[in-house]
């Protein structure tokens, strides 16, 4: 038992509580894993059969890693151990046993692709139009039924609207597919043992026998279905200890219950609870301020996180001009604090709530030369649908790119078939035209039927369209139109699943990208943007490079830890993400996704927010997150913001040129004798003005800076306020009652 040694006095308590059902709820750098392994070597010393224990993760990293310690600990017979994911350890179970389900032992495990592909398959059975009912929303909806364990029947009791009535269709026939097929997808591996364990009970009491010891790392990310099937394999002899953090719980999207957690104690009321509060991790400053956060929650299961370690440096909040002065911040602080801490550049991460942000980002880094990674994503440039768009606007610039063209002639899908495009492949090369040429031709092009040259002719015609568009509008217009047209957008909308909004905000983010290109540079063209991005995508990765800044986002950190973390966005609508139907448990989420990317700092943390932000293609004034105010005043400081030559001083039409030329337009007002300054000091209490009710959105127009559109009202009465964006003057704080703003 000489290990025990290794850990504190709670940690002993929750590993030494062998008998009946346990919840350690476990902090952030308390040392969860170490508890959970050593759990199960002091199991195995005091005489359990370690192929009597059954330990569940949730990734196949987390189950080797505490295997390798456990070995470390107990030698071979550590071996027998069942270890690994919940999909691993039931498909296991399920190859043995899956003939009481009408299945043979070779069944086939379906990825997402192929149940896609299945779900097409029945629908186009069901005469259902894909136009109509979107087979990867159906498929989404499914996948959550099955985390919930709704049955095809129960789903179609509780549908909603017409949707929901053609999932349930769509479901039972899919589920009827995949026992013909032999093949289960995802989701079945842990909805079949449920209904193996339900139909056979000789069955489930022989894993019960089996497993008389069930351990449960990051509980906290359970589904119904999986905690469905724990009671049911703990039922009966009721030694199911489980290990997580209600305040880590951040993947609802996923089907993650929080409930599982939160109502432990109820399912088991002779449970034991323990509490690992100590952080082994992070300074005093970063702990009290993730603390402070966290109790803002309203259902949480209490505890004070506290630690050893220094006290260290305060959380330091930058405000920041705008996304692209962010980034360059973000740099400057991680260049000093290089230099300052001795740190390599993989001591340093940078976390933000949407895949979209990573842009700005990466072009901070990029033209500081500073090696980076992005963990869990692709970088910017690379990702597919942004590659897709990108194919439409080269294929513009160039028609005879023929990469470009083979890449989205069917996308989005427009009945283009591979037979279809092989037979024009054919003819180009045949009469040595380009493929885009062939098109032109299309009556001469043999064996194509009248529905397929049809199809070619109007993919042809929308091209040429924007082709021809090209000199009547910006190209950030064009992109924009086109995209709208095309209606990618509308199709990742539809598809409700958290990947297709990421999709949908990438794209976004690219059209953000065009229209700041195009404001910075007077002399900018589509041509120039696909060069600057072709450079941006060629340039290596740094690859055998581990010496680079890692970025990715808040949900992807999750058991990562950095000496130096930054967290950028923090504002309203990024952080917390949110859309109008925000409820209080989703902004309970959106507090625990903060505290997890905050307690992933050791050292020091940095926290970024802006004050203008390209979104969606517009320019955005945000006001900073909620969040920040929680964080308390203790252990904070505000880094003071120096007003610097950034390459975002076009966008933010920079102050003393603004001063300069405001200065020359209101002399030149004088000299015309404008009645505006005929006062040297106007009479405001007996000036009147038509009112009209000033809001966000409208376009208005003021006696001296002219035309221009309102970005933010705030107060009421004589103290109301309005930022305005003035089309030649930029951005204006203004009291509505003294600015004489009429409708645009």
């Amino acid at each position: 038992m000489k290990f025990l040694e290794d850990l504190n006095l709670a940690q002993i308590e929750a590993v030494k509580a062998v008998n009946g059902p346990v919840i350690i709820i476990a902090g952030a750098g308390s040392g969860k894993t170490r508890v959970l392994t050593y759990r199960i070597a002091y199991l195995m010393e005091c005489g359990v059969p370690p192929y009597q224990i059954m330990a569940l993760t949730f990734t196949n990293k987390a189950a080797n890693e505490m295997k390798n310690r456990i070995v470390k600990l107990k030698g071979g017979e550590a071996g027998s151990l069942w270890m690994g994911t919940f999909h691993s350890m039931f498909a296991r179970i399920l190859r043995k046993e899956c003939v009481h389900l009408k299945y043979s032992p070779s069944f086939t495990i379906y990825d997402s692709d192929d149940s896609l592909s299945t779900v097409k398959k029945v629908m186009a059975k069901l005469n259902l139009p894909a136009q109509q009912f979107n087979p990867a929303a159906i498929r989404s909806r499914m996948s959550n039924a099955k985390n919930q364990y709704l049955s095809p029947a129960k789903y179609a009791e509780l549908a909603r609207d017409l949707f929901d009535e053609k999932t349930a269709l769509v479901y039972e026939e899919y589920q009827k597919t995949l026992e013909q097929s032999n093949a289960m997808d995802f989701d079945d591996l842990l909805i079949k043992p449920i209904e193996l364990f339900e139909k056979k009970k000789t069955i489930l009491q022989k894993y019960q026998d089996r497993f008389k010891f069930i351990l449960v790392d990051e509980f906290q990310d359970t589904n119904r279905a999986q905690y469905k099937v724990i009671q049911q394999l703990g039922s009966k002899y009721r030694n199911i200890s489980v290990v997580g953090d209600d305040a880590q719980s951040i993947y609802s999207f996923r089907g993650a219950d929080i409930r599982n957690i939160l109502d432990f104690q109820k399912d088991f009321s002779d449970c034991r609870l323990f509490r690992l509060e100590q952080n082994y991790r992070s300074t005093k400053s970063i702990i009290s301020v993730a603390d402070q956060l966290i109790r803002f929650n309203k259902e949480q299961l209490k505890k004070n996180l506290w630690t050893d370690n220094p006290p260290g440096e305060p959380v330091t909040i930058i405000r920041c001009a705008d996304d692209q002065e962010e980034g360059s911040r973000i740099v400057r602080a991680i260049q000093k604090e290089s230099r300052h801490r001795k740190l390599d550049l993989k001591d340093f991460a940078v976390l933000y709530r949407t895949n979209a942000q990573s842009r700005t980002l990466e072009d901070a880094f990029r033209k500081n030369a500073i090696p980076y990674e992005i963990i869990g994503g692709t970088r910017f440039y690379e990702r597919k649908e942004i590659k897709d768009v990108l194919a439409y606007l080269r294929l513009l610039v160039n028609s005879t790119d023929e990469v470009s063209l083979m890449r989205i002639i069917n996308y989005p899908a427009r009945g283009i078939g591979d037979v279809t495009i092989e037979r024009v492949k054919k003819f180009s090369d045949k009469n040595s035209v380009s493929f885009f040429d062939s098109l032109k031709r299309i009556g001469e092009i043999p064996d194509l039927t009248e529905r397929a040259k049809s199809n070619l002719v109007q993919f042809r015609i929308l091209i040429e369209k924007y082709q021809s568009l090209r000199p009547q509008m910006t190209f950030s217009e064009l992109a924009r139109s086109l995209v709208d047209e095309l209606g990618i957008l509308s199709i990742f909308k539809e598809e409700r699943t958290a990947e297709s909004m990421g999709r949908w905000e990438n794209v976004q983010e690219l059209l953000s990208a065009i229209s700041e290109f195009s404001h910075e540079k007077p002399d900018a063209s589509l041509e120039s943007f696909l060069e600057e991005v072709a450079l941006v995508s060629d340039i290596d990765s740094w690859e055998g490079e581990q010496n680079s800044v890692t970025l990715m986002t808040l949900h992807a950190s999750k058991g990562l830890e950095f000496p130096v973390v930054f967290i950028a966005g923090l504002e309203e609508g990024l952080l917390p993400f949110y859309s109008s139907t925000l409820e209080s448990s989703d902004v309970d989420e959106e507090r625990r996704l903060f505290y997890v990317g905050i307690t992933r700092a050791m050292e020091k943390l940095y926290i970024t927010y802006t004050n203008l932000r390209y979104r969606f293609g517009d320019i955005v004034y945000p006001s900073e997150s909620r969040f920040l105010s929680e964080l308390g005043t203790e252990n904070i400081e505000r880094a003071v913001r120096t007003i610097a030559k950034q390459p975002s001083d076009a966008l933010l039409f920079e102050a003393d040129k603004i001063k300069k030329v405001s200065r020359q337009r209101i002399k030149q007002k004088v000299k015309e004798g404008s009645e505006y300054f005929s006062d040297a000091m106007p009479d405001y209490e007996n000036e009147s003005q038509e009112h009209f009710e000033v809001k966000r959105g409208i376009v208005v127009s003021h006696e001296l800076f002219g035309r221009g559109r309102v970005m933010e009202v705030t107060g009421r009465g004589d103290a109301q306020k309005a930022v305005v964006l003035f089309e030649e003057y930029g951005r204006k704080n203004l009291v509505v009652k003294y600015a004489k703003l009429s409708p645009g």
